[in-house]
């Protein structure tokens, strides 16, 4: 086993256990060796063995036909299988929250995203927004079996099935990032919800009108803090210090959702995959080439945070224009019925 294979190895090993012990206590475990012998191979003076080897990939879900197939136009993902996923609000946010901690777990961190018409992080400000985003990508993209036949109620969102979803926006906020929007952010996300009125799928039709009211004090939400340039949880008062929120304009489109990440000792990224699931990978060339792209992108665009408060106010307000008109339609039909 060459060298490089054997190191790509150990970092994913490491961005798995995520210092919730040692690399030499989780792989000597797995392995049966001690300290020493780890760290060895760790630094490659020992190579790790066919059996070892074998033992690694199976314990922590690595591919290794991924790893000894690897060339520059190959690279290994992390995903969820969609036949294992949890579609139930609770459960999807634990997948997230997940891959937060992590991130959150280090120091230094710091996030890129460019977003593609639905900021699901500031949704999580408002629990129903989510509910409803989960509902129509399960029932509608998804045709999962046990969303079909029934409309979308307007219940209670419980504390159980949101708390993953603080913990995801409380390190969000807690990490300063820069952020790239475009002329169809949540635009795509209020027609998603018009379309369900008009297909009758809420089980309440003025369940829409709630909807949209949530959608707008969302924006007002993320106006405020692009004002400021500080991250804050809905409700709350902003920082004094960190949280820092860079916010950008693109005056086209962006591709698809993406989130960079950089820690001291880490860096990868998330992308958008069927909609609302995720693919993840610490691919060096890989990160590499999709920073490059975002900085590109970051540099042909405007800043919008904290200062060009003309511009900033002119994206927020065709927004909530665009909102305000789905609500207007709504609430004509809802008087003729």
């Amino acid at each position: 086993m060459q060298k490089d294979h054997q190191a790509t190895i150990f970092e994913i090993v490491k961005y798995k256990i995520n210092k919730t012990e040692s690399l030499g206590d989780a792989v000597g475990e797995v392995l049966s060796l001690g300290q020493d012998a780890v760290y060895r191979r760790y630094r490659g003076e020992t190579l790790l063995t066919i059996y070892e080897l074998e033992k690694l990939c199976a314990h922590y879900s690595i591919s290794m036909d991924a790893i000894f197939e690897s060339r520059d136009s190959k690279v290994i993902f992390d995903f969820q299988p969609l036949d294992n996923f949890d579609y139930t609000l609770e459960g999807y946010l634990k997948t997230l929250a997940a891959g937060f901690k992590q991130i959150k777990s280090h120091k230094d961190s710091k996030l890129m995203l460019s977003i593609n018409n639905t900021h699901f992080l500031q949704l999580l400000n408002f629990p129903h927004l989510v509910r409803f985003k989960l509902y129509f990508w399960a029932r509608t993209y998804l045709n999962v079996k046990e969303y079909q036949g029934k409309p979308l109620a307007h219940q209670k969102v419980t504390e159980a099935q949101i708390t993953p979803g603080w913990e995801i926006l409380r390190a969000y906020i807690s990490i300063p990032s820069k952020e790239l929007f475009d002329p169809e952010f949540f635009r795509g996300f209020t027609r998603e919800i018009l379309y369900y009125f008009n297909a009758r799928l809420f089980e309440d039709p003025s369940y829409a009108l709630f909807l949209l009211d949530h959608l707008l004090q969302c924006v007002e939400h993320i106006k405020q803090q692009a004002a400021i340039g500080k991250k804050f949880i809905v409700k709350t008062e902003p920082p004094a210090s960190g949280n820092e929120y860079e916010v950008y304009l693109n005056d086209t489109l962006n591709g698809i959702t993406s989130t960079y990440y950089k820690t001291g000792e880490h860096e990868g990224i998330y992308m958008a995959h069927n909609i609302m699931n995720t693919i993840h990978t610490t691919d060096k060339g890989y990160v590499a080439d999709s920073l490059n792209v975002l900085d590109r992108q970051f540099a042909n665009s405007s800043k919008i945070s904290g200062v060009n408060e003309k511009e900033r106010n002119n994206f927020f307000h065709k927004l909530e224009t665009t909102i305000k008109k789905a609500k207007g339609q709504i609430e004509l039909e809802l008087m003729e019925d």
